[in-house]
């Protein structure tokens, strides 16, 4: 899945003759202004910014979702039960059972927070490996174009590499013994059949989701508030957008 970062001679020169001209294509989607060229030195440097937006913004990102509530408070990226599980909770619930839900959903929520202390030691090389093609690739996109690609080139591998951190979590805060005690009720009252799910795969899921849709607010933040632009990298290759 990795994509090598060298790039052929003409490639190169390509790149370093055609850097303004994409550049200023982009500037508008970029956040850059008609004379960002102007405050960049090269577009290494407007790479170099893109980097480090995604950086700031999933140290930005992981800080929130780690707190406690950071999941479970924030309603854009609560996780909720596994669809499969929600006709099995709705009957729970009808029958003086929402604790029992109610709990395996809190557990799930305070997991993905715990996990995401750690995300940043997986987040920050693969962001470290955006390449020049990648960047000027887009360049030209929305507000969240840099979280979109590196999301799409690098959700696999970093599942892969975060389901054992939410595993470990689901069980410090125990999400697992919840659930089975939902499962155990469910069969007492013999409401449906047991649901059919993956728990340790939908939990890593919706915590990724919900970091990269937080990781993509701060990008669009920093395309477009000055206050959002922490760092001397951020204001001049972001400063020109905007009057600032």
């Amino acid at each position: 899945m990795q994509r090598s970062r060298r790039i052929s001679s003409h490639a190169a020169q390509w790149i370093l003759a055609a850097g303004a001209g994409l550049a200023v294509a982009g500037c508008a989607e970029l956040g850059l202004g008609p004379g960002a060229l102007g405050t960049t030195e090269s577009t290494a440097e407007v790479v170099a910014g893109l980097k480090e937006a995604l950086r700031v913004g999933a140290e930005r990102s992981v800080a929130r979702t780690a707190r406690p509530g950071g999941f479970l408070d924030d309603p854009r990226i609560r996780i909720p039960l596994p669809e499969q599980a929600r006709s099995v909770a709705q009957g729970l619930r009808a029958v003086g059972f929402a604790g029992t839900v109610d709990e395996v959903e809190t557990a799930m929520n305070h997991a993905a927070e715990k996990a995401s202390g750690q995300a940043m030691e997986l987040l920050g090389p693969a962001i470290a490996d955006l390449s020049i093609p990648d960047a000027v690739a887009i360049l030209d996109g929305p507000d969240d174009a840099a979280t979109a690609y590196f999301r799409s080139r690098t959700q696999d591998a970093l599942r892969e590499r975060y389901a054992p951190v939410v595993e470990k979590a689901m069980r410090d805060v125990g999400v697992y013994r919840a659930y089975d005690e939902l499962l155990e009720r469910n069969r007492v009252l013999q409401l449906l059949a047991d649901p059919r799910v993956d728990l340790d795969r939908y939990v890593t899921d919706e915590a990724l989701d919900g970091l990269f849709t937080l990781i993509g607010d701060e990008e669009k933040r920093i395309r477009t508030e000055p206050a959002a632009r922490t760092t001397d990298l951020l204001r001049r290759v972001f400063g020109s957008f905007g009057g600032s």
